[in-house]
């Protein structure tokens, strides 16, 4: 044993899975006191430190390291060497200042390594604890990729998520699954930014993430949810190594409401903060140039009284792709309200027309579940297909009929395929339950959304505009949009309904049952006709959300 040589006693825990084995620190300085007192070890200083030891750049140990170099010690004493060194980096200079007898000695609970004793037995151990490393790896990788292949996400759930730890599967966390399902609704409006909607779950539903012993139970992190909107695990699918799997958790969204949001992202970018709210950003392109629309306001003084008064306008942000517009295309905010109430009166409909339209869609109930159940069919005769398909590749596989390279590339295609389509099969059996009741939203929105848009705030005016279809743009002053497919049938069909109420007068009425007799009759005359015009179909629908 060295003699008179003064030891840092060093002892380390990592938080990793490969040395949770390991004993806790305060059990290495409490058997290493023991040690010294038997070895009669002199001991500078205790350092411990929490870090995985699988890479270089723990701070305390090179910081021990460094003092060594100054002299304030000569000696380590640790539990094994695999605490000094578990990567060829810091097991090299361990080595290097051993041999040149900057460290005198090395002392664990074992032995004692000292620069005269032959390098090759410190290579070796040093070595060993680094192969155990590379080993567990390998293993951690083909058991994670093992756990991807059978469906569960081989990582930390997602919020609204938690890992089940007995069976090691994923759930949906009892308290924040339906919180998160309401901050995707509302990114799907495309009336709000992922900011507000973090701040409207942790300001004003109380949103708290899930607690674990060193982290969580914090508000909803902007840097969080712009993932959260990003991941196409809330589809019940996931990303793992590149490749995209079949989950077996519930999905919380359908594909088509992730790609939506993907496109929100795409059109409007990160949205940033403003000085000042404006209803319509964000939604409107210019007919020029292409890029979006933003708001403005201007403070004016007037001459006559001196007062001030201020306007709100609209107009291009001025460049796409670096393209500066020709024109600023500008709008005053109460024209552009104007033109959008004009919009909206094409598709607004008396509430009589409402309560008939809702009944004629129930009469068309049967026809759409018959269409439904061959789409369904059909689906689920393609996902056979194709896992046959993908049942006879691994056969072949089996024959040595294929390689592994194009056997491996062939079965993510497939595997791929066969996620998105059981996706779709899944989102077709939800579509039989919600069909009615969005027809309902579709009418009750044509009744009443013109005065709704008159009479209602700032994010209510954006909703219903956003409502009415989409690609707005602005040129020459002018509002334009694609209106939404499911609102058509209520432009073609019931002008000539409305013409004939009026003509009739029957609000002039006196009697509201005779009124009603006389409404229903009109319902059954003009339907019956407008039915057996072959060139009129009254379409379902295509409401989204």
């Amino acid at each position: 044993m060295a003699t008179n040589v003064e030891y840092f006693m060093y002892a380390r825990k990592s938080s990793e899975s490969e040395d949770r084995q390991e004993q806790s620190i305060e059990d290495q300085i409490n058997r290493l006191k023991e040690r010294a007192n038997s070895l009669g070890i002199s001991v500078k200083e205790i350092l411990t430190e929490a870090k995985s030891a699988k890479q270089p750049g723990r701070p305390i140990f090179n910081d021990m390291l460094k003092r060594i170099e100054k002299g304030e010690a000569k000696g380590i004493l640790c539990w094994q060497i695999n605490r000094l060194a578990r990567n060829p980096i810091d097991s090299g200079k361990l080595s290097w200042m051993l041999q040149k007898g900057i460290i005198e000695s090395i002392q664990t609970m074992e032995r004692e390594y000292l620069p005269d004793d032959n390098v090759l037995l410190f290579s070796v151990e040093s070595g060993m604890a680094n192969q155990f490393i590379i080993e567990l790896r390998k293993n951690t990788k083909r058991g994670m990729h093992g756990k991807a292949d059978r469906g569960w996400f081989p990582s930390k759930a997602p919020a609204g998520y938690i890992n089940e730890r007995l069976e090691h599967t994923i759930q949906p966390d009892p308290e924040r699954f339906d919180l998160i399902r309401k901050m995707w609704d509302l990114m799907l409006t495309g009336n709000y930014t992922p900011v507000s909607i973090a701040e409207i779950a942790s300001k004003e539903w109380g949103y708290r993430s899930l607690k674990s012993k060193r982290s969580g139970g914090v508000e909803m992190a902007s840097s969080v949810i712009y993932k959260m909107f990003k991941n196409i695990f809330y589809t019940g699918m996931f990303e793992w190594g590149k490749k995209v799997y079949k989950g077996n958790h519930k999905p919380m969204i359908t594909l088509e409401e992730y790609d939506r949001v993907q496109a929100i992202f795409g059109r409007t970018g990160k949205p940033r903060g403003q000085t000042h709210e404006f209803a319509f950003t964000g939604l409107i392109r210019c007919g020029l140039c292409g890029a979006m629309y933003t708001g403005t306001e201007k403070t004016k003084t007037i001459k006559k009284t001196g007062d001030l008064k201020t306007y709100t306008y609209y107009h291009c942000s001025g460049h796409k792709k670096g393209v500066p517009c020709p024109k600023r295309n500008p709008i005053n905010l109460i024209d552009l309200e104007q033109q959008i109430e004009l919009l909206l009166e094409e598709y607004t409909i008396l509430p009589e027309f409402q309560t008939w339209a809702i009944e004629a869609l129930n009469r068309n109930n049967d026809k759409e579940i018959e269409e439904r159940t061959k789409i369904y069919e059909m689906q689920h005769k393609t996902v056979v297909e194709s896992q046959t398909e993908l049942d006879n590749l691994t056969k072949m596989r089996y024959r040595d009929l294929i390689d592994d390279e194009g056997f491996v590339k062939e079965r993510d295609i497939l595997k791929d395929k066969i996620a998105r389509l059981q996706a779709k099969l899944r989102e077709t059996e939800g579509r039989a339950s919600k069909w009615l009741d969005l027809t309902e939203q579709v009418f009750s929105f044509a009744c009443f959304a013109r005065k709704e848009f008159v009479m209602g705030n700032l994010q209510r005016k954006r909703e219903i505009f956003s409502a009415l279809g989409q690609n707005f743009y602005i040129k020459h002053g002018k509002v334009f949009i694609t209106a939404n497919e499911w609102l058509q049938p209520i432009k073609e069909a019931y002008p000539e309904f409305r013409a004939e109420f009026e003509r009739l007068g029957l609000r002039e009425y006196s009697s509201v049952e005779a009124r009603n007799i006389a409404f229903q009759q009109l319902i059954l005359e003009w339907g019956a006709y407008r039915e057996s015009n072959s060139g009129y179909r009254f379409h379902k629908p295509k409401f989204y959300h």
